[in-house]
């Protein structure tokens, strides 16, 4: 472990830029995914369409194309980022991962039972109304676990942008490793426990927020 000792400043600079790119994506996504999500149960004809098309078309495309859209194409229809590396990561990330925050929503809204609902239209509120005030407050209850496998699946994914100009803790492991071939090992070991530091902490809140949900259940 001495070369990653040694290269830890390098190593937790990366890990701060994995955190960075996973906090912040992962706020953009749970933001459009609660929208389009919306939109999947409105009884607005054309913004079902519009959220039904979306997570169907992004859920099936690939990550890796979806950044070669954004950080390659974009640029030709005029959409330049003021950071070649970091936004491109976030868009693509934000939403890829905001189609599967929509379903877990989704699945969260489908299990509050349909008399809340027609409790809250018989007192007269809108169907904005009783999506804000009473259904979507119960169904976050359930959507929360798994909300939070999605973001484990997020931290994951932004290792897809280490091929896209950003240095996470791939990049740095790959640049590390052709710097000291001897300890390849040593250091993806040491990498993906830098992983684990972020997605046990992860997986453990989820379980407990699950454990609480049955039991209040």
């Amino acid at each position: 472990m001495i070369t990653f000792i040694d290269e830890f400043g390098t190593i937790w600079g990366a890990f701060l830029a994995t955190v960075s790119l996973t906090a912040v994506s992962g706020v953009l996504a749970l933001i459009g995914g609660v929208v389009v999500a919306t939109f999947r149960v409105s009884p607005i004809g054309p913004l079902r369409t519009f959220g039904t098309v979306y997570v169907e078309i992004v859920r099936n495309t690939p990550l890796t194309l979806m950044f070669f859209f954004w950080v390659f194409v974009a640029p030709s229809f005029g959409l330049v980022f003021p950071e070649l590396g970091f936004w491109p990561a976030i868009v693509a990330l934000s939403l890829y991962t905001s189609a599967f925050v929509c379903e877990a929503m989704r699945s969260g809204i489908n299990s509050v039972g349909l008399g809340q609902a027609e409790a809250a239209r018989s007192i007269g509120m809108t169907f904005g109304q009783s999506l804000t005030h009473v259904v979507l407050p119960q169904a976050w209850r359930s959507a929360i676990p798994p909300l939070i496998s999605v973001l484990i699946a997020l931290t994951k994914n932004t290792s897809v942008a280490a091929g896209f100009a950003f240095t996470e803790l791939v990049a740095i492991s790959q640049r590390l490793a052709n710097r000291h071939p001897a300890d390849v090992i040593e250091l993806f070991v040491g990498v993906g426990l830098m992983y684990l530091l972020i997605t046990i902490p992860l997986g453990v809140l989820a379980s407990r927020v699950e454990k609480k949900v049955a039991f209040a259940r």
